[in-house]
C-alpha cells in the first residue's frame, strides 16, 4: 500500500520487524523524537515472515503533542 504526504515535515514510516514486540519498540523510539500518529497494530503478508508497522510523523511538532 503506497501512502503520500503533502507537506514538508511530514512522513511515512514503514517498519519490517521479526515480531510485535520489536515493531512496537522501534515505534515508540521514534515517538520519542518527533510526534507521532502510532500504529495500533502489526500485519503480516502471507508466505512472508515478519510483521510490518506504518506510523506517520509529524517532524515540525515536538513529541507528545
Amino acid at each position: 500500500m503506497d501512502a503520500h504526504v503533502a507537506e514538508p515535515g511530514l512522513a511515512v514510516v514503514e517498519v519490517a520487524a521479526a515480531d510485535d514486540e520489536t515493531a512496537v519498540a522501534i515505534q515508540e523510539l521514534l515517538a520519542a523524537q518527533c510526534a507521532i500518529a502510532p500504529a495500533d497494530r502489526t500485519t503480516r503478508e502471507p508466505g512472508e515472515p515478519g510483521v510490518r508497522l506504518r506510523c506517520f510523523l509529524d517532524l515540525r511538532q515536538e513529541p507528545g503533542t
